[in-house]
């Protein structure tokens, strides 16, 4: 079974394109996957319902956590231990909409390797990236609209028209990967990996993502795989970092946490993915900027 669990805090309003980017409906050959998703409630003020949560499909479980901390990683981790699955999708922002092809290529991925580490690249939706988008406008109601008239729940992949960014300075399928907005690996090694690690407790967990990240590409007997032609695509929602303007971006205070925690600056760790999956003809664009800009990003390294 693939147990996929994903952490939601005060954000109903994305929570429901999240939870349907994951139904069978949705997602490609899923009917005939065993798979379970387990929404986690990190202590939200403004709680989802488990009511609302079971709508999407027997497959789902709703977890609300009280006495919940500013960071999800405790909630997280405790979410994957309970998982019935010994195949693990995590997704610690509940924000991000998926393409129709990841539990599917994810599965490929946990029956062709015996130790996969699966990361699907993240995207922005909107203009530009968020926090520079917003000064010019964007915001839940622009991105209701836009959502709207791409007809996404009838073919995800049409959501690829609607983001003008990576999230980050990865450069996409083709760079280097350092963090994952639904990453996979199977249960034994996340916990061999000791989870995400508890000590993050700044706001949304500050580096805990690109932390756990680097340390499973440390990992030589995990096999990194990316999934090609795939994704995550975060919705504006007024995130600790996403979106905040690029002046008040709180780096620098998760970046203090990370020296204190590991005694040095976080530095990206380049290592060559496998990829598995294929450019769907929506992404072909996407796809020519990830290679021109990624393989750029390999040369300067080589160099």
């Amino acid at each position: 079974m693939l147990s996929i669990v994903v952490n939601f805090f005060n954000n109903r309003r994305e929570a429901r394109n999240t939870l349907h980017s994951l139904t069978a409906a949705y997602q490609h050959g899923a009917d005939r996957l065993a798979y379970e998703v387990i929404a986690v409630d990190n202590g939200s003020s403004e709680a989802l319902s488990e009511t609302e949560v079971r709508a999407f499909g027997p497959q789902f479980r709703y977890r609300f956590v009280t006495n919940a901390s500013v960071s999800p990683a405790a909630a997280i981790n405790a979410a994957c231990r309970e998982a019935l699955g010994e195949q693990l999708l995590v997704m610690i922002d509940g924000a991000h909409i998926l393409t129709p092809g990841v539990l599917q290529l994810a599965t490929k991925a946990f029956k062709a390797f015996p130790a996969p580490f699966i990361a699907t690249v993240p995207f922005h939706l909107g203009p530009k990236h968020q926090y520079d988008s917003m000064l010019e406008g964007y915001n839940q109601q622009v991105e209701d609209a836009v959502l709207a008239s791409l007809g996404w729940r009838d073919n995800g992949y049409r959501l690829f028209s609607a983001s003008a960014a990576f999230a980050d300075s990865s450069e996409g399928w083709f760079g280097l990967l350092f963090e994952s907005g639904c990453f996979g690996l199977r249960k034994s090694d996340f916990l061999a990996l000791g989870g995400l690690d508890e000590q993050f407790q700044s706001r949304g967990g500050g580096l805990v993502n690109l932390d756990f990240f680097r340390r499973a590409l440390s990992r030589k007997d995990l096999e990194y795989i990316v999934l090609l032609g795939e994704g995550s695509f975060h919705q504006f929602h007024g995130g600790v970092a996403t979106n905040t303007r690029s002046d008040q971006s709180p780096w620098v205070e998760f970046e203090k946490e990370y020296m204190r925690i590991r005694g040095k600056s976080f530095q990206r760790l380049p290592r060559a993915p496998v990829l598995l999956g294929a450019i769907p003809p929506e992404a072909t664009h996407i796809a020519q900027y990830s290679s021109a800009r990624g393989f750029a990003l390999w040369e300067a390294l080589r160099r």
